[in-house]
């Protein structure tokens, strides 16, 4: 891991308005509320990521569930620090927690994302599918790891 990178479960309001800042400057077209937020707690594993003390990044991991029985696993990094390892020490402990839940990984990413989607296709991903939300105007890529 990258030295001084620490990931830490989403437990209380700072860590939760830390893991809302990094996904909603990520995906402005999908911000999230605190009460959304929460909701998520329940079905997912949400991490922040910090530099020694600063916020880099943030991650998501999905179990299976009715509408995919593939795991989730979403990493974040603000934009001032990536290609610096983050990205990929984030994915790979990701991938980690991942594995205790299924065999198969999928990931979105907002199609503007030019960075996430460059950093998932140089880990293997592949494009499946392509949706939008309702109401928004930039759409959501699907990519599963190695189809």
């Amino acid at each position: 891991m990258t030295a001084g990178l620490r990931i830490v479960r989403v437990t209380d309001d700072a860590t939760l308005l830390d893991w809302q800042r990094v996904h909603n400057e990520i995906i402005p077209t999908a911000p999230l509320s605190v009460d959304d937020i929460r909701e998520r707690l329940t079905r997912n594993v949400l991490e922040v990521a910090y530099d020694g003390d600063v916020l880099v990044g943030c991650s998501t991991v999905r179990p299976p569930s009715e509408e995919t029985a593939a795991v989730t696993v979403i990493a974040r990094v603000l934009p001032a620090y990536r290609r610096r390892g983050f990205g990929d020490a984030i994915y790979q402990h990701c991938l980690q927690r991942g594995q205790r839940l299924g065999d198969t990984f999928e990931t979105h990413i907002l199609a503007s994302n030019e960075d996430g989607l460059r950093f998932a296709k140089a880990h293997g991903f592949v494009e499946v599918e392509t949706y939008l939300l309702p109401g928004d105007t930039i759409p959501f890529v699907e990519l599963r790891l190695g189809e």
